[in-house]
């Protein structure tokens, strides 16, 4: 290659350059801003990798099992030997660097099994699996020592809310460098809530720390003695010791601490849009999405366990001419919406989400349960004038209701519902088809029977 006078062309750093070039226009003509590299995106999984799980019937590759593993690990030991002795609980070989001094330099993982064409172990390094996942960035994390009191397991949900909104209120508040530290911590408080959190909304937690990843990672230095990276160790401290959170799962106890972490979240959408991280700021957007979804169906859920249906008496009214009763499902939603939330009925009817919660309600129906009651029901367990979309809001907790009243079911081994549906009728058990039972007849009947019948 050559310029036209001669020269040898400088190509060094041309594809930066290009990017910074093309930055500048779309700020000067109005175009869509797209994110410079920042050297945080997620490292995706290569072709033969994606296969190789493919063929071996796996829901996902080699690569995302062991990052999920060791981001775990990471978000709660306290040291080298810590972090390395939860890796191998995990289920995770772990072979260490060692310096010719003795000190740990390094470390890769692989999952037992999984071997390439030679049949030897598929290792994968830390900075392979994740930027944030090296050695020296992983030590970053017990630096600085968390001070965390003993306290009796039943007030960990509790103690950590506190702890979460202290800290979505300094969270960045230090500068730059801080709040690059605060949203690393943030992240790891994700990790460590996704694998202790309510089995009802665990798949919604373990998706918002993934979405979550990529906004820990803010393109900046970091500072390990912020007060907000602080309280977001000793909060995952306190949640990954506690008995109660890793056994018992009340979801009514971790409420409270989602409703916290959802603000925290925000706190950090904010300031990366403040520092312009735009694709930081997006991932923590979509994660406080589920983080909200998991609110809403832990709040329908907890209205689930404390409705008591409402008695009806049995109406006897005949169709009209010409009209027939209207089967289950078939009752117009729109009326139900009216009478259980009349003051958000019209917003709800003009929601884009209003078919979704059409459908929820008619499920309902089906299940035999009144749904203008379980609406109601829903829609006081939690305030709804500050939510951008009500219909959706309403769906989740519908979700959460439909959930427990099935987990509830399966526990139990009866039906969910326990009013037919209208919540009218028969409040029993149904009756079951087949063969009648051979009738009993009292004592001293027997000689009430008439003679034997002979061929």
């Amino acid at each position: 290659m050559a310029r036209q006078d001669g020269r040898q062309p400088d190509l060094r750093q041309d594809i930066v350059r290009m990017h910074d070039v093309a930055r500048r226009f779309e700020v000067e003509f109005g175009l869509r801003r797209l994110t410079h590299g920042d050297k945080t995106a997620r490292k995706w999984s290569k072709t033969g990798e994606v296969e190789k799980a493919t063929r071996r019937g796996l829901q996902e590759t080699a690569r995302e099992t062991l990052r999920r593993a060791v981001r775990v690990a990471a978000a709660v030991a306290t040291s080298d030997a810590d972090f390395f002795a939860r890796l191998g609980a995990a289920g995770v070989r772990v072979q260490q660097r060692i310096a010719p001094d003795g000190n740990v330099t390094g470390y890769s993982v692989a999952l037992p099994g999984d071997r390439d064409g030679r049949q030897q172990p598929v290792w994968f390094s830390g900075s392979r699996l994740a930027a944030d996942l090296s050695l020296p960035r992983v030590r970053e994390r017990w630096q600085q020592a968390a001070a965390v009191r003993p306290i009796a397991p039943a007030e960990a949900w509790k103690v950590a809310e506190t702890k979460v909104r202290q800290a979505a209120v300094h969270l960045g508040a230090g500068g730059l460098h801080q709040g690059a530290g605060d949203v690393a911590a943030l992240g790891d408080l994700v990790v460590v809530a996704a694998g202790i959190s309510p089995r009802l909304v665990r798949d919604q937690i373990r998706d918002a720390a993934r979405e979550y990843e990529r906004a820990s990672r803010a393109p900046a230095a970091r500072s390990l003695e912020g007060q907000a990276r602080e309280l977001y160790r000793e909060s995952a401290q306190v949640l990954s010791r506690s008995v109660a959170a890793a056994g018992r799962s009340d979801a009514a106890a971790a409420l409270g601490f989602l409703l916290a972490l959802v603000t925290a979240v925000e706190a950090s959408r904010r300031w990366h849009e403040a520092q312009e991280h735009r694709s930081q700021a997006h991932a923590a957007g979509r994660a406080g999405r589920l983080l909200r979804e998991a609110v809403e169906v832990t709040a329908g859920a907890a209205a689930a366990r404390e409705y008591t249906p409402r008695q009806r008496k049995a109406t006897a009214a005949r169709p009209r001419s010409g009209q027939r009763l209207a089967a289950a499902g078939e009752r117009p939603m729109a009326g139900v919406v009216q009478q259980a939330v009349p003051s958000h009925a019209r917003a709800v009817l003009a929601d884009p989400a209003w078919p979704a919660l059409r459908t929820r309600l008619a499920q309902i129906e089906r299940d035999g349960e009144d749904p203008a009651d379980v609406l109601a029901a829903v829609a006081a367990r939690r305030e709804l004038g500050t939510a951008d979309s009500v219909a959706e809001v309403l769906t989740w907790r519908l979700d959460g209701w439909r959930k427990q009243r099935g987990a509830a079911a399966a526990a139990t081994g009866k039906s969910p519902s326990t009013t037919p549906a209208g919540g009218a009728g028969r409040t029993g058990p149904a009756r079951k088809t087949g063969a009648p039972a051979p009738t009993r007849r009292p004592p001293g009947d027997e000689q009430r029977k008439g003679p034997k019948r002979t061929r």
